[in-house]
């Protein structure tokens, strides 16, 4: 089994109000890691302690794309997180093959720049990478085919959005995939999502698909939940590791 993360937008609203109460609740939960979506303000270094402080580990962060007029506070960042993985979108629009290679070359200068000092670059879907170009392709195969050292992390809700089977797209990109996003719904639009387990999606379909050597970690996103949020979380971990799906502390 993989550990089990956060991915801290889920929980933006009380990080914004109360960011070390809101890890901490997080960590009482039994969740083994989190994965930043920006800092609120905060001090890095503060935040470094206190998750340090709670037994979690920092699993990834999302960043704006890398380029050269970021990339030294990214970096600065991520190492004094002891992270070692930065995570954005596609970087710029993908309704052509021309825009998804101008994407690639996006994600190849972030990597040039990111692992000289031993951080990784990857990919996290949604549905649009899932539509495909005149030609029939689909962005996200062109991106990972272009980008030998680009990793994914997929989300799973948003390959079903886009039309495809979690399960068989998983296997397709296993040996990329480090990161999952694990996500549940009634993949409806506009509609909330739900706590892990209790949507349409087939979480345990998905996830037998993983290389396990390669996948590091399972996040736990919902970008909006028709429960309070802290409570969908604490359902999607009982979900996740009592269906020995996930690790967690507890």
């Amino acid at each position: 089994m993989k550990p089990l993360g956060v991915q801290l937008y889920s929980v933006r609203d009380y990080c914004k109000k109360d960011f070390p109460g809101t890890l901490k609740k997080i960590a009482d939960i039994g969740f083994k890691g989190v994965e930043f979506a920006g800092f609120h303000d905060c001090n890095v270094k503060e935040l470094k302690k206190i998750v340090d402080d709670l037994g979690l580990k920092v699993c990834s962060c999302h960043v704006g794309m890398p380029n050269a007029d970021n990339a030294a506070e990214i970096i600065d960042n991520l190492l004094t997180l002891d992270c070692k993985y930065a995570i954005s979108g596609p970087g710029g629009p993908m309704k052509t093959a021309a825009q998804v290679l101008e994407c690639a070359v996006r994600q190849q200068k972030a990597i040039d720049l990111l692992n000289p000092h031993g951080i990784e670059f990857g990919l996290h879907n949604h549905d649009q990478e899932f539509a495909p170009v005149s030609d029939g392709r689909l962005p996200q195969f062109m991106m990972v085919e272009a980008v030998p050292a680009l990793f994914c992390e997929l989300d799973i809700y948003w390959v079903k959005v886009g039309g495809q089977c979690p399960a068989e797209i998983m296997d397709a990109l296993s040996t990329r995939v480090t990161h999952v996003h694990v996500k549940d719904g009634m993949v409806e639009p506009r509609q909330p999502m739900k706590p892990i387990g209790q949507g349409v999606i087939d979480i345990p379909e998905a996830l037998a698909e993983i290389d396990p050597v390669v996948c590091q970690w399972l996040i736990v996103e919902l970008d909006s939940c028709d429960k309070e949020m802290i409570q969908a979380l604490a359902e999607s971990y009982e979900y996740l590791t009592s269906n020995k799906l996930a690790l967690g502390n507890k």
